[in-house]
């Protein structure tokens, strides 16, 4: 038995009764995605694709996982990765390559989904170009302490048999703040969903407070896993200002069974 299933056994016996979350809902429509054109696909040439959120003008934030090609367990070349902000049938917002990529180097992807590694699983890369637009505004990074229990929160995801557009669940809810940096949320993903935005409302203004590694498998009840950030977006930006190369993880020992992203589908 995986330590995924472990979890999502411990967490059913042990949680109480969660508020009402709310469904997805596809963001279709320019109208519907109006202030989501920061949070895009990242495209993994030949691979599959993850979800990104713009944090500055020329930076992303997404999982690290995402970075990796399961089948041989090494990364993926910058040049093999595009950032489509915003997309939605068939057009993006603004489309970049990517140009620099600092992994937190504590994430091991040859360990898998491990919840030691999910807490580890950030990485910000760097865009081939500023997005400067009226209608894509960056989303800003809350590094707050653990969020309460019970806490609402946002998510705005792509994923299988969704991948043509983004959609949004607008309000899941914090099961569980580990004291090992895993936060367990209500919120429904599925493959494609790794590096997605958790959202709340700080000071007025939606921020994001986690990424999404992964989901919890053998429950009936939607639960995925995210981080508590602890510094690591700003000292991963700061790698980027440095120019520090030395800033990702530790070479890969072979590919993973359990990645957490999906193909694209051919484009009609």
């Amino acid at each position: 038995m995986s330590l995924i299933r472990v979890l999502a056994l411990t967490l059913l016996a042990a949680l109480p009764a969660q508020a009402q979350d709310s469904r997805l809902q596809s963001l279709q429509t320019g109208f519907a995605a109006q202030g989501w054109e920061a949070i895009g696909r990242l495209d993994m040439a030949g691979v599959g694709f993850c979800t990104a959120t713009l944090i500055a003008p020329d930076r992303i934030l997404t999982a690290a996982h995402c970075l990796y090609d399961r089948r041989t367990g090494g990364r993926i070349p910058a040049e093999h990765l595009q950032f489509l902000a915003g997309w939605r049938t068939g057009r993006a917002e603004a489309e970049r390559g990517i140009n620099r990529i600092a992994i937190w180097p504590r994430f091991n992807f040859a360990s898998g989904a491990g919840m030691d590694n999910v807490s580890e699983d950030i990485a910000v890369l760097e865009l081939d170009r500023p997005i400067r637009s009226t209608t894509i505004h960056p989303f800003g990074v809350a590094d707050l302490p653990p969020l309460a229990s019970g806490g609402s929160v946002t998510v705005v995801s792509y994923a299988r048999n969704r991948a043509e557009a983004p959609s949004i669940q607008e309000t899941c809810h914090v099961l569980q703040q580990r004291p090992d940096g895993v936060s367990v949320f209500s919120c429904d993903i599925d493959y494609g969903s790794s590096g997605s935005p958790v959202l709340a409302t700080v000071n007025g203004e939606r921020r994001i407070v986690s990424v999404i590694s992964a989901r919890v498998e053998s429950s009936d009840t939607p639960m995925s896993l995210g981080m508590r950030f602890a510094g690591r977006v700003a000292a991963l930006e700061t790698a980027l200002d440095q120019d520090v190369s030395g800033v990702s993880s530790p070479g890969s020992n072979g590919a993973r069974s359990d990645a957490r992203f999906i193909r694209p589908p051919a484009n009609p």
